[in-house]
């Protein structure tokens, strides 16, 4: 148990296995005089889905402490800026109903609440609107910087939108090329384990047994280390979150110097959503749906219906099934395994929750990382303890924008409504909420994946009721309000004349790059 933990086996390429790859090796080349090494072991043979090309904020710290030049990342993996969702169709279902959830936060959100404010107005202008100036830039496709801004700098908060497959490639590349990874292409025939119950090594087709003291599960939705070899149970959570299938798609812009979107769009249909995003040469759209709501025949016509196109067109551009099976283990570190993406669990893309995952898991890998057998127990126990917490607080984000919709229009939308499909963590919030705007104190966690700011953009963009503090606001509170609200619309001026469309600024990049920071 004294044994120190020299060696980590990541199991698995695509997006999952190469972040962590790359956080955990620049970690150690940073921290250590004798670096922990990293092999990862990828099949030659099994395609990754390469389906997730939404991110959060946080790839951009993830990027750059693994040494990445952001223009090279941009280059290279299409890459667009995003600067947060909208939602359209969700609350009404009426073709003029739309919401933003953006990536800025209100103005002045850490010391002072302005949602009260918001309710206590004519509520004429959006919430998101009113106290943050990114639904604005949004809406006219303006981009979150300048040529001029520094790497991972930004203006107005961003994260990105990639091509899945070209990162994976592209990580591969810098973790073997600058970080020291080693590569090795094989297919694993089996596990064996240690006397203590472990896992000693695992066994490969081509480059004999691959032994190492600390093993990572990246191999997708099989879990071939945690769920098939140690039998760690899958929790279901589709008694929750109905979403079961997607059927994706490439689609071609028109023209080569097209409008790129600088935000998610997901749009409401009878059974589920459609994701578009924009990428520097096409979009990726997705129809996810519940199949127990609709068949894939109506999911296929929708999907069409949305594109403007006839289904034989849509044929013609490859269309791909992905079943989805909502949940997650129920524990993601045991003995000496810990699994990261898909293999620890997957619920739906809304709202992007995988790939943050992804690096939250990393990063707390790296940052907790047990020196010695013995106290990688103890790590264990409070990773499980963390994520648990993690995944039951997504979950009830992402039934939030399904419970609080007014449509009535199909079985689906109607059931998520049922008050049997929320959880009762979510149930609580929402009636406290009903007298109080949401606000820190309401999480436990000092970092949370979606915090209170994002919980008051998807309610009051849905149209949720909070009723008016009883005593009303006091002067002090006004007048701190009114100062904000003021120097969020000379912010918004500010950016409205320095920034430009999505598209020419990444046009800039790609022909002369942004500044090194």
């Amino acid at each position: 148990m004294s044994q120190p933990v020299k060696s980590v086996v990541i199991l698995g390429g695509g997006t999952a296995g190469w972040i962590t790859a790359g956080t955990l090796a620049a970690r150690f080349k940073r921290d250590q005089a004798e670096p922990v090494s990293v092999t990862l072991i990828e099949s030659p043979n099994v395609p990754t889905i390469g389906v997730g090309e939404g991110t959060w904020p946080t790839m951009r710290n993830t990027l750059k402490r693994m040494g990445v030049r952001e223009t090279d990342f941009i280059r290279e993996c299409n890459v667009g800026f995003k600067q947060g969702a909208k939602f359209a169709r969700w609350s009404t279902g009426a073709k003029e109903d739309f919401y933003y959830h953006p990536l800025v936060l209100p103005e002045g959100f850490n010391s002072h609440n302005l949602a009260p404010h918001w309710l206590a107005g004519d509520r004429s202008v959006s919430f998101s609107n009113t106290v943050c100036p990114q639904e604005a830039l949004c809406q006219r496709n303006l981009a979150p910087k300048t040529i001029d801004t520094p790497e991972y700098a930004a203006i107005a908060n961003y994260a990105y939108h990639l091509d899945a497959g070209k990162f994976s490639k592209f990580l591969q590349e810098h973790c073997t090329e600058n970080l020291g990874v080693r590569h090795i292409l094989a297919d694993v025939s089996g596990v064996r384990e240690s006397e203590t119950g472990d896992i000693a090594a695992l066994q490969t087709d081509t480059a004999g047994e691959v032994s190492g003291d600390l093993f990572i599960d990246c191999s997708g939705f099989r879990s071939k280390l945690l769920g098939e070899h140690f039998g760690i149970p899958f929790h279901s959570c589709k008694s929750v979150l109905f979403i079961d299938t997607a059927l994706a798609v490439q689609v071609p812009y028109e023209h080569e110097n097209s409008p790129m979107a600088t935000h998610t769009i997901s749009t409401a249909q009878s059974a589920g959503w459609i994701w578009d995003i924009g990428l520097q040469n096409r979009r990726g759209v997705g129809h996810v749906y519940s199949s127990a709501h609709s068949d894939e025949s109506s999911a296929y016509r929708e999907l069409a219906s949305y594109l403007n196109m006839s289904e034989p067109q849509l044929d013609e551009l490859g269309v791909r099934k992905i079943p989805i099976v909502p949940g997650h283990r129920e524990k993601f570190w045991h003995r000496n395994c810990v699994a990261v993406g898909l293999s620890a669990g997957f619920l739906e893309p809304l709202e992007s929750s995988a790939l943050v995952l992804v690096e939250i898991s990393a990063n707390m890998i790296a940052e907790q990382f047990p020196a010695s057998r013995a106290a990688m127990d103890v790590v264990a126990r409070r990773f499980n303890e963390s994520f648990l917490y993690r995944w039951d607080r997504i979950i009830d984000f992402l039934k939030l924008h399904y419970v609080l919709t007014k449509r009535k229009d199909s079985e689906f939308w109607l059931d998520n409504c049922d008050p049997v499909s929320v959880p009762d963590s979510l149930k609580e919030l929402l009636t406290l909420w009903r007298y109080q705007p949401p606000w820190h104190d309401d999480f436990d966690r000092a970092v949370e994946v979606f915090p209170a700011a994002s919980y008051q953009y998807v309610l009051y963009g849905m149209g949720y009721e909070t009723k008016p503090r009883p005593g009303g606001i006091s002067a002090p509170n006004l007048e701190m309000a009114a100062q904000l609200f003021e120097q969020k619309n000379r912010g918004l001026e500010k950016m409205l004349r320095l920034l430009q469309p999505h598209r020419d600024l990444i046009n800039k990049i790609r022909k002369f790059g942004l500044q090194k920071i």
